[in-house]
């Protein structure tokens, strides 16, 4: 059984924050993570015709080496904020982000633009993982949930708008490495508001030394927490799912479905629509509970991806009516995605508030690398048509939504 210390939340001294400005600082810097993918989205194509042109597909990886890098630098994030602080975690994996971002404007092959995102992602990790422990800090439980789902209100708007800002700073730039000018823009403001705006919510007595031991023993109680792992393997489906859609998403809408022009638009539309979700878990996880919410999600993806597949395979629908269905099926992905992350988190996190940071990390490495694998092999089997990514959701959902018969509320 726990003790009252290790499920007790931090004193209320520590929230100095008023509520609104505090989850507008949180939805910057979970933001980091989607910004620096979406926004890269109108880019890709350029990117292949320049540094790929025998290989298109091969661009899509520069997605997917930022994710990457983002699982690694997350067992790292974790165990470095436990140690020096929330704050000073954020501040140094933002500064790894902006030095590599930096660097990426001036990449002149695909094999050093690969591993700049790499070590991007690493950077970005900081922000998220330290984040995401600063919440447990001073909110568990359900209460966790719901706080994640107003951050997430808001951070759905930046990934929203992120490919058309992108779009916007092509243009303006004359290339697509001016979208790392807008990286570098959006580290330095999530790294400011920290700097300036945030106490320090883990005090020195409550931080835990790095060291070899410390960190086995602490990897060991999470690895062996049942709880903690069936919440990171659905996290990896989830994530899997939805990382396979957004690597495919260009192609789909430009390609398959002659959208190329408007896909930005498209793509902010549907990620307003999909936001949707965040607002009814915010509203109702505090009467339904996280695994029963995030379950009903999973349970409304098996049903959307096998009528997609099903509408595909028949070929029922040609022309605008393809391309509706396709788009409303794309919507529930991140619909989805809405409803179950914030909840699989806090389910992750609340048995161990005194591990709160290297437990994050250790749940979204493992979730990051292992959804990576789902995902590079999916997008690169794009043939034309939304099959392989729809197909991917229907078992990556099927296999989620069978797993948390075993979790608990």
């Amino acid at each position: 059984m726990q003790t009252p210390e290790q499920t007790a939340p931090a004193a209320p001294a520590a929230r100095t924050l008023a509520m609104p400005e505090f989850v507008a600082m949180l939805a910057v810097l979970f933001a980091t993570v989607a910004f620096s993918i979406d926004a890269m989205l109108p880019a890709l194509s350029e990117i292949a015709d320049e540094l790929s042109p025998q290989d298109p597909n091969r661009a899509q990886l520069v997605l997917m080496t930022f994710v990457a890098g983002m699982g690694i630098g997350t067992a790292l994030a974790g165990p470095i904020s436990d140690a020096i602080g929330r704050r000073r975690g954020i501040l140094l994996g933002s500064t790894i982000y902006i030095i590599a971002s930096a660097a990426a404007i001036f990449a002149d092959n695909m094999t050093l633009l690969l591993v700049l995102r790499f070590v991007q992602g690493m950077g970005a990790a900081g922000p998220r993982i330290a984040g995401t422990a600063l919440i447990r800090d001073l909110y568990s439980g359900r209460e966790m949930a719901k706080i994640t789902s107003f951050v997430m209100m808001i951070f759905i708007l930046i990934p929203a708008l992120a490919p058309a800002l992108g779009e916007l700073v092509m243009e303006t730039a004359g290339s697509w490495r001016g979208v790392f000018l807008s990286f570098i823009a959006f580290g330095l403001i999530g790294a400011c508001w920290v700097g300036f705006r945030q106490p320090e919510t883990l005090p020195p007595e409550r931080r835990v030394p790095l060291s070899i031991r410390r960190l086995y023993l602490s990897t060991k109680e999470i690895l062996n927490n049942r709880q903690i792992m069936l919440c990171t393997l659905v996290l990896t489906l989830g994530f899997g799912q939805m990382f396979s859609l957004l690597s495919s998403s260009e192609q789909l809408f430009g390609e398959t479905y002659g959208r190329h022009e408007s896909f930005t638009r498209w793509f902010a539309f549907m990620a307003l629509l999909s936001g949707i979700g965040t607002v009814a878990n915010a509203r109702f996880v505090m009467r339904y509970g996280m695994r029963r919410i995030a379950r009903s999600a999973y349970g409304m993806q098996i049903v959307s991806a096998s009528l997609g597949l099903l509408l595909v395979a028949s070929g029922a629908l040609h022309g605008d009516a393809a391309f509706y269905g396709f788009f409303i099926w794309a919507v529930s992905v991140f619909f989805m995605a809405g409803v179950t992350f914030g909840n699989l988190n806090a389910l992750a996190l609340q048995s161990v508030p005194h591990l709160a940071g290297i437990a994050a990390s250790i749940v979204a490495a493992l979730s990051s690398l292992g959804a990576v694998l789902i995902a590079i092999p999916v997008g690169l089997a794009y043939n034309g048509t939304p099959t392989p990514v729809m197909f991917a959701a229907l078992i990556c959902s099927g296999a989620a939504f069978t797993l948390m018969r075993w979790l608990r509320d």
